[in-house]
């Protein structure tokens, strides 16, 4: 079984300006991405699909293949990384490369190690699945959430039956965008990837921090540096 990882990083993003290569805690947010999935050893190729020449030399000095760049038509805002992911697929098999897996691990899931890569893996193998997806725990019940009218009023904005302390809700998880493994056919024909062949990866919210905007981008440094200064201490309790 041959696996690709896809690593999107278009540029021109609009709400935190060139996130994908802004620097975080000393690195460009793309590396620690290119490096998990390196470090993970499960891949044939781990591949950077960008539409900026500039992104894929940054791409390539972390050790990512580019051997080809996005088509403009795929660098929009309205393009999907699924429209990217089946344009490298057929753009490879081009190129005489054939892959079963497809990994889609976004850049802007920092705090994704290479071992949630290997985790999510044996999951594919073990399950016999066809989809494998990165979940973490909700911060907040969707229970105790709803839409507001106009005028604000708040009237049955929570059921009375929903109306009781966490502990007595069921535990509610949500996708955190780290790590979209799946079969190439589903890629390429456009399957439905929720189906009974799916399989949550459960991830704790430390890692699953999404930076969409600079608080992300924020929090984020803060818990790296904060998981480097307990890895630091740890070791000195150990000398």
């Amino acid at each position: 079984m041959k696996n690709i990882a896809i690593i999107p990083a278009r540029s021109g993003s609009k709400g935190l300006i060139d996130k994908n290569i802004k620097l975080l805690n000393g690195k460009h947010l793309l590396s620690y991405t290119v490096e998990a999935a390196l470090e993970s050893n499960m891949f044939d190729c781990v591949y950077v699909s960008t539409d900026s020449q500039g992104y894929a030399e940054l791409a390539i000095k972390y050790g990512a293949s580019v051997p080809f760049l996005r088509s403009n038509e795929l660098a929009s805002d309205t393009a999907s990384s699924w429209d990217s992911a089946k344009y490298t697929i057929d753009k490879f098999e081009q190129l005489g490369e054939h892959f079963d897996t497809v990994a889609l691990l976004q850049p802007t899931s920092p705090l994704r190690t290479a071992q949630d890569i290997v985790n999510a893996y044996s999951i594919y193998k073990d399950r016999n699945a066809k989809v494998v997806i990165s979940v973490c725990e909700m911060d907040h019940p969707p229970l105790w959430s709803n839409l507001l009218p106009e005028n604000l009023c708040m009237e049955n904005f929570i059921l009375p039956e929903n109306n009781v302390r966490r502990q007595e809700l069921p535990v509610y998880y949500r996708e955190n965008g780290a790590i979209f493994l799946v079969d190439r056919e589903i890629v390429m024909q456009d399957q439905n990837i929720y189906g009974a062949y799916s399989f949550a990866y459960v991830m704790d919210k430390n890692s699953s921090i999404d930076i969409d905007d600079n608080f992300d981008f924020q929090f984020a440094e803060m818990i790296m540096k904060d998981n480097i200064k307990g890895s630091i201490q740890k070791s000195s309790m150990k000398i």
